[in-house]
């Protein structure tokens, strides 16, 4: 499968007016890339509209073509979520309109809960690596995910998190990326009052997820989807009986795992020990 977007009107405008600007400024693409330090191919397939542009590129485009703020106005009108895996749209598309949102991982930390440095260790960690440019594309549509955990919202998401503690333990990118890793998550579960997190902790006996990685969304209309990803495949899981027996799953897990204050008293400790 491939992790290409598909192409949206608002991007083939980005990519229209950053040609028109770099034009303006007499710069072929292979002149323009280096400046921007980004690769020529990169820069073809954002003026195509075929790529979406990570805050880097915008921030030195600006710069460099003098864009009167143009290009930064611009990308915030972009709709299109980049670097997602086709087998993933569908549910991003659901995910952004969702009334509430429940992730179970047992591989890695939530994406949604992700530090940069931990989601760029991530891509370095399992082959092949993406190039530069790929990781950047990839690591921003992940943090800009992020939006949904917004209060300001009306009415706001709600969100239960659980973790596995062995990927916490496991130091994914070594010390200094967990310590800050650890710090984000801890603050992010303090400061968002519509977030809960719980730690399944490394000795449960019994455990209701050993199938594996499981989501479940809520939908405006009260309707419910689950979402399941294995390696390099995903399903969208519209069935009501299967959602429903997905839901008694996750139900269980949220009775097997530590309580969200006692899944904060531990990230502590583990910080500390670090």
């Amino acid at each position: 499968m491939t992790d290409e977007p598909e192409y949206s009107e608002s991007l083939k405008s980005f990519g229209e007016v950053l040609k028109v600007l770099r034009r303006r400024a007499g710069l072929t693409q292979e002149q323009f890339a280096p400046m921007v330090r980004y690769s020529v191919p990169m820069v073809a397939s954002i003026e195509q509209g075929r790529r979406f542009p990570p805050p880097l590129f915008v921030e030195r485009a600006e710069s460099v073509l003098d864009g009167l703020g143009v290009l930064k106005a611009a990308a915030k009108h972009l709709s299109r979520r980049p670097g997602l895996a086709n087998w993933f749209r569908q549910w991003a598309q659901l995910e952004r309109e969702a009334i509430a949102l429940y992730t179970y991982e047992c591989r890695v930390v939530p994406g949604l809960l992700q530090t940069e440095a931990y989601a760029r260790a991530i891509y370095l960690s399992v082959p092949p690596p993406p190039n530069e440019d790929e990781m950047n594309e990839r690591i921003s549509a992940r943090l800009a995910r992020q939006e949904l955990l917004s209060t300001k919202r009306r009415p706001p998401r709600t969100f239960s998190f659980i973790i596995e503690q062995a990927v916490l333990e496991r130091q994914t990118g070594g010390v200094d990326v967990t310590r800050e890793l650890l710090d984000h998550v801890i603050e992010t579960a303090e400061r968002h009052w519509n977030v809960e997190l719980q730690i399944m902790p490394l000795r449960q006996p019994t455990h209701a997820g050993l199938d594996g990685p499981l989501q479940l969304l809520e939908t405006p209309e009260n309707r419910w989807f689950a979402y399941s990803e294995g390696q390099d495949t995903g399903q969208l899981i519209s069935d009501p009986k299967v959602v429903s027996l997905l839901h008694q799953r996750y139900a269980k897990m949220r009775s097997q795992a530590l309580t969200p204050e006692d899944s904060l008293s531990l990230l502590r400790q583990m910080r500390g020990a670090l």
